[in-house]
């Protein structure tokens, strides 16, 4: 588990792929193993996808899980990602903006055409870093925090992550091409602000 910053409030860390965000039945939680890593109590405050890996910050306070989810909430936490999608944008940067609808019994979200009960609104801006061999690398900002919401938005488009074999993906990658590479949040008790980041190491790194 490689820690990136640790004080009594908060802690950065990068999540390896495979590995589930939040507490759950298994040992193989975040949480279970920050907290044996640590010996302290670990507040989950966003997560992701088991399949994802990359930069993510934990609360080691009451306090500052308050404060930071407040933040969260008031998208003053700001998340980037790296995503190797099948295909490229028509327009070399731009926005996605979608209603996500998610279905809890086939654990998928989809993208529907209008406003009813379970349907959220999902937003992202997108900007192409690279592409070759019939994939782009696209750097990825959040403005909502939808269930798989990068994965569908651009499968949806026909753009399918690499891997990603739930959205539509006919490849032989073995991990989903995305990765949480930055953060940048501000400390809860010292109002500094905090930038962190860290570039894949699996097969998305030959597009960076």
């Amino acid at each position: 588990m490689e820690i990136l910053f640790e004080d009594g409030d908060i802690l950065v860390c990068i999540k390896p792929v495979g590995v589930v965000s939040q507490a759950d039945e298994t040992e193989n939680n975040m949480i279970s193993l920050l907290e044996t890593l640590t010996g302290d109590t670990v507040y989950p405050l966003h997560r992701l996808d088991r399949e994802v890996g990359g930069v993510m910050v934990y609360a080691k306070s009451r306090f500052a899980a308050a404060v930071l989810s407040k933040d969260i909430a008031n998208h003053k936490f700001k998340k980037e990602y790296l995503a190797l999608v099948h295909g490229k944008p028509q327009e070399n940067s731009g926005e996605m903006r979608d209603l996500l609808f998610k279905d809890s019994r086939k654990n998928k979200s989809f993208v529907v055409n209008r406003m009813r009960k379970g349907v959220k609104e999902a937003v992202l801006d997108y900007e192409v870093l690279n592409s070759k061999n019939g994939l782009s690398l696209v750097k990825v900002l959040l403005h909502t925090g939808r269930t798989h919401q990068i994965r569908v938005q651009f499968a949806s488009r026909k753009m399918p992550l690499a891997g990603d074999k739930k959205y539509g993906a006919n490849d032989d990658f073995k991990n989903i091409g995305l990765w949480s590479y930055k953060i940048t949040f501000t400390h809860p008790k010292t109002n500094k602000e905090m930038i962190f980041e860290k570039l894949p190491q699996f097969f998305m790194a030959e597009y960076v």
